[in-house]
């Protein structure tokens, strides 16, 4: 059967394990992609190229990938490290999403050396050109998996940015990547950000039960590495008593009640027994599971990914299949346990179905947490309303950011300021379910919430503004555009940028939100331009000078083409507003200093 990929219409092509466990046992797609992994490593190349009907397999190399481990530093201690993706842009989508005080997105040392060696090849790159129009498959064994994760990754994050002329920004191609027997490759904010981006879909980890690769970075690295040597691709090389000493000392890491690895799992785990195979797509349950599967069984039998590729589409068994029923759950469990090769009464049996369950409990239907997320959003709409009825109180005068900034009434302040973070509080549960995958994978396209968020945005944003420079954290972190806007907003920000992105695309979409700034960030700007007029009043240095000037007439500029196009509140021109008293300030330093520096 031909392996065929249909483009995806949004960011995960499968979103959910019984979605890509259909396809799996319907088609050819793994024994394809173990045909060409065993090409790659029969070979001297870090990747072969082949074509099945229209799909293109790319297959990297495990042995070449395990060959390379001597030329890092140090070794395999030091190839295994784990460090930072962040500062090459290659990854953009996935790095940058971070706050300060959040850990930052790191992977595999040894992986993107090879990753960041294999993009200076001039072969790869014409590659690269070659399948941006076709549906693809990259795959790996071993350390060859790794590198074959961080290849789709990288076409992905690129495609997605549009970095691939003729790839289509707005949606991602028809791409999977299939790997067997491969270590894990970042942190868990590596897992968090694929999953943000909706791209954990695009991945299938294929582990057979007592296969110690996968799990060997659980272990801590110095003490795995000094027992396997140079045998960094697989443990097959190693005399029986070897390997049993091997799996005796993964047993008792899996058995540890404090794991010490850094490491986390992503995308979806197809988990695989002489019994049969469960595929799983929950980062939790997937440590769980590779933890329980390795441990049971009193007979170590290394399965051959030949044999699992052969036998799968026979035995799959799919999540979705035994979680349908509530009745039928148990029953289910008791077959997932079979064929993971756990067994019932086996060790780590009980473990298993909490963690099944567990698993279960997280699976519910985007659609119904959607549903119930609705009426949530219906229940603070009246913190909402009140702070727009605040608004239409203080816009007279001095306008609603003053207002609030400056605290005129303090009892009407402290009743907003508790509805402001009442609604960041939902939105930030709303961000956290997205990142999740709890939600359906079109929620950020649906006008519901695109034009809720948009509203809220425009609305509380000026009230966070002025918070953050009433309690003056600027002076200590920086200006609030660079060092103090909630994440949340910037997220928002891509919502309505895809809205206004369809509209180009011939869909109808409301523009305009009708007493409101259209720049959230209006008065951050403001707070800007007041600081540059105070220091230009105080300021010796000429080219300083020019400088602010030019920084000063820029922002002249950019408020009143919003005045002039309408898009600010009232609030922005009312005679006691910071933006008011900006501009008579900015006027008696033109008139002071226009003849200097021109007007």
């Amino acid at each position: 059967m031909e392996a065929r990929i249909e483009p995806a219409a949004s960011n995960s092509m499968f979103e959910t394990s019984h979605v890509l466990g259909s396809l799996l046992a319907s088609s050819s797609i793994l024994p394809q992609a173990w045909h060409h992994c065993s090409g790659a490593d029969a070979g001297a190349a870090i990747y072969v190229r082949g074509l099945c009907g229209n799909t293109v397999y790319v297959a990297f190399s495990g042995k070449y990938v395990a060959s390379s481990v001597a030329g890092i530093r140090a070794g395999p201690m030091k190839a295994f490290d784990i460090i930072e993706l962040g500062g090459s842009g290659l990854f953009r989508p996935l790095v940058g999403g971070e706050g300060e005080e959040e850990e930052k997105v790191k992977v595999q040392a040894l992986a993107l050396h090879l990753f960041l060696t294999l993009l200076n090849n001039p072969n790869y790159q014409i590659l690269l050109q070659e399948i941006k129009d076709k549906p693809v498959i990259f795959t790996g064994h071993s350390l060859g998996g790794s590198l074959a994760s961080l290849a789709a990754l990288h076409f992905l994050c690129n495609s997605s940015t549009g970095n691939f002329s003729s790839c289509n920004s707005t949606s991602t191609p028809p791409l999977l990547c299939v790997t067997f027997g491969s270590p894990l490759l970042g942190n868990e904010a590596f897992s968090r950000a694929i999953l943000r981006e909706r791209l954990g879909g695009h991945f299938c980890h294929v582990v057979s039960q007592h296969d110690i690769v996968p799990r060997n970075l659980f272990c801590p690295i110095g003490s795995i590495f000094s027992i396997m040597g140079a045998h960094v691709h697989s443990c097959n090389g190693l005399p029986d008593e070897e390997k049993a000493n091997l799996h005796k000392f993964v047993r008792a890491s899996a058995m540890a009640k404090e794991r010490e690895s850094p490491y986390w799992p992503f995308g979806n785990y197809v988990f695989c027994s002489k019994e049969g195979a469960v595929c799983i797509d929950n980062p939790t349950a997937v440590v769980q599971m590779l933890y329980v599967t390795f441990v049971a069984g009193i007979e170590v039998v290394d399965l051959s990914y030949r044999d699992i590729v052969e036998n799968i589409p026979q035995h799959l068994l799919l999540k979705k299949r035994v979680c349908d029923e509530e009745q039928n759950f148990d029953g289910g469990i008791s077959l997932v346990l079979e064929a993971s090769g756990i067994g019932t009464m086996g060790i780590g049996a009980e473990a298993a179905t909490e963690c099944l369950k567990a698993s279960k409990r997280a699976g519910r239907s985007p659609n119904l947490i959607c549903a119930e997320l609705a009426t949530k959003l219906g229940k603070i709409t009246p913190h909402r309303a009140e702070i727009e009825w605040y608004k239409m109180l203080c816009d007279d005068d001095m306008g609603y950011y003053d207002s609030f900034k400056l605290r005129i009434s303090p009892k009407k302040y402290s009743k907003v300021n508790l509805n402001r973070m009442k609604l960041g509080q939902f939105w930030d549960e709303v961000i956290k379910m997205l990142q999740n995958n709890s939600l359906p994978y079109d929620f950020p396209k649906r006008a519901k919430w695109v034009n809720a968020a948009q509203f809220y945005k425009l609305l509380v944003e000026p009230l966070d503004i002025a918070e953050y420079y009433r309690t003056e954290q600027h002076k200590t972190k920086g200006h609030y555009l660079i060092h103090g806007r909630e994440r949340r907003y910037e997220v928002f920000d891509k919502w309505w940028k895809g809205k206004k992105d369809l509209v180009d695309n011939g869909f109808i979409k409301r523009s305009k939100f009708a007493g409101l700034t259209q720049d959230s960030c209006f008065w951050a700007r403001v707070e800007q331009a007041k600081e540059l007029a105070e220091r230009f009043k105080t300021e010796k240095d000429a080219e300083v000078l020019q400088n602010l000037w030019k920084d000063l007439i820029e922002f002249e500029n950019y408020a009143k083409d919003l005045v002039e196009r309408k898009e600010v509140s009232i609030d922005v021109l009312a005679p006691r507003s910071s933006y008011s008293s900006w501009v008579e300030e900015w006027k008696s330093i033109k008139l002071a200093h226009g003849f200097i520096f021109g007007r």
